[in-house]
């Protein structure tokens, strides 16, 4: 059996600019967040309690958001997805690209748990809570791996010529969109995290992404020439 081929690689736009804004976002998110700023603090708590409550009322609502939560969008799924993607590569003999990807996912997971322990931010509290979370709340790790996840799939598509246009990749931008999206949703929703541990994943996963691309195609890439 042959192994699949890809056709050649074709340089994607330079990430400097959403690893400076992604990163630059994220620092003062973190930064507003370790010093619990009263606006940020109120705004979180606005945003929690009236999903909190609308989450209580509705007990089908609140199972299906557990539902895609806990297995849809579960960090694990995220890492199947991009494992699966590992395999590809290997077998299309796009080794070190292979690496590259399944690296950089492991990377993410260091950096969402170290972030966790020195951040140490609480999770919302209730006297009738509809889910339970286990570790810190800063960052969000499902919004965090959802955003790492589906942008190096859509880094992957545009570096062999499936980028924007392409019927694959306006799939799997749709998915990603509704997924990135939804996944934040389900953490605020069920009660689990704060509205702003989600944007900080959001933006750290986006500022992962950018700095691997950064800099496969700044070493990799110009070596090959």
């Amino acid at each position: 059996m042959r192994s699949p081929t890809l056709p050649p690689p074709t340089r994607t736009p330079s990430a400097s600019a959403a690893a400076l804004g992604s990163g630059a976002l994220a620092g003062v998110l973190l930064v507003l967040v370790a010093v619990e700023w009263g606006p940020l603090v109120a705004f979180d708590r606005a945003v929690a309690d009236g999903l909190h409550d609308s989450a209580v009322r509705s007990p089908v609502l609140t199972r299906v958001n557990r539902v895609l939560s806990d297995w849809v969008w579960d960090p694990w799924t995220m890492r199947a997805l991009t494992a699966l993607s590992v395999v590809w590569l290997w077998s299309a003999r796009e080794r070190l690209l292979a690496v590259w990807t399944g690296a950089v996912s492991v990377v993410g997971a260091a950096v969402q748990q170290t972030l966790k322990t020195v951040v140490g931010r609480d999770r919302p509290q209730w006297r009738d809570p509809v889910d339970t979370a286990h570790f810190a709340a800063f960052p969000s790790g499902h919004a965090m791996t959802a955003a790492l996840t589906f942008g190096l799939l859509l880094w992957l598509l545009a570096r062999y010529g499936r980028g924007p246009g392409t019927r694959a990749w306006r799939v799997v931008a749709v998915a990603g969109a509704v997924s990135v999206a939804g996944v934040g949703l389900t953490r605020v929703y069920l009660g689990v995290h704060w509205a702003t541990d989600v944007v900080g994943g959001w933006l750290l996963g986006a500022c992962l992404v950018a700095v691997a691309v950064l800099a496969y195609e700044r070493t990799v890439l110009s070596r090959r020439g």
